[in-house]
């Protein structure tokens, strides 16, 4: 007899992820999927800003908000704040300064977490 594999995400948070609207809209250009890739890739370069900021090389350098940035990937245009810091010495690796166009992207995220790559701040 085969054993179920566990799902990689618990069911019940697919359910409250899924609430509201019909499972489909998920994969429509706007709907639940952008929305997940716009959450990590912002949570990714946040973790990346808080790495620059605890390495020290720049003394008393501090975040300063957000810039709002358009990239294109293979599924459209996804639109995301990018952390910017006071002495603008912050270089994101996930997405170039001045990169716009994406190809890869969903690959590139995947495998950034298969890698073991944490989105949490050092601390």
């Amino acid at each position: 007899m085969t054993r179920r594999k566990e799902p990689a995400i618990p069911n019940d948070l697919l359910d409250q992820l899924l609430a509201g609207g019909p499972a489909s809209a998920a994969f429509e250009q706007g709907g639940l999927l952008d929305s997940l890739k716009k959450a990590l890739t912002e949570r990714a370069l946040n973790a990346e800003m808080d790495r620059h900021l605890a390495s020290g090389e720049d003394a008393g350098n501090t975040r300063n908000g957000y810039g709002r940035k358009t990239v294109t990937t293979e599924t459209g245009k996804l639109e995301i704040d990018v952390p910017r810091d006071r002495q603008a010495s912050f270089d994101p690796q996930l997405i170039a300064k001045y990169q716009r166009r994406f190809p890869g992207f969903d690959e590139k995220i995947v495998s950034m977490y298969a890698r073991g790559m944490s989105t949490r701040g050092c601390g």
